[in-house]
């Protein structure tokens, strides 16, 4: 036996292992699990800010995540592997809106910060009662912190347009 070896131990839980066992976000975690991205929020290097609309933000919506930007014009037939193809990539498009690759994040003051969705960036604005608003509408209803970064629970979702 290698008396070398000494095994990774953390004190916080993983990003995914809060997204787990958080309740009221399970919608955009079914949605994350989904894809391949979803590793980094296993990966005990990752450093990640993650914006998790609760499941009545994500009920809200008009159009549910898969449903992408553009509806689909009822005249023109697809496959049932072009809609998947296509869902799995709105899917993408709006988990990836929702995941900033860095952490910690300065909140001391307002700033933007890139998404992992190109050309998404968001804003956020510290109140002078220190709530965190984001993109001048959503509010940041609790914060919980993991080992490889932070879960920020918001009462609303990140636009993809």
């Amino acid at each position: 036996m290698n008396s070398d070896y000494k095994p990774f131990t953390t004190t916080k839980p993983l990003l995914s292992d809060l997204l787990t066992i958080e309740s009221t976000v399970s919608i955009f975690y079914s949605y994350a699990r989904e894809l391949e991205l979803s590793k980094m929020l296993d990966a005990e290097d990752s450093r990640l800010t993650v914006l998790v609309p609760t499941n009545k933000a994500v009920m809200a919506l008009a159009k549910k995540p898969h449903q992408g930007p553009v509806p689909i014009d009822d005249g023109i037939v697809i496959t049932d592997e072009q809609f998947d193809k296509e869902s799995k990539s709105n899917v993408k498009r709006w988990v990836s809106a929702h995941i900033i690759p860095k952490y910690p994040l300065d909140l001391h003051t307002s700033a933007t910060y890139k998404t992992l969705l190109d050309g998404k960036s968001v804003e956020f604005e510290v109140k002078g009662d220190g709530q965190i608003v984001i993109n001048g509408d959503i509010h940041v209803k609790d914060i919980k912190e993991a080992g490889n970064g932070v879960i920020y629970l918001i009462d609303g979702t990140i636009s993809v347009d």
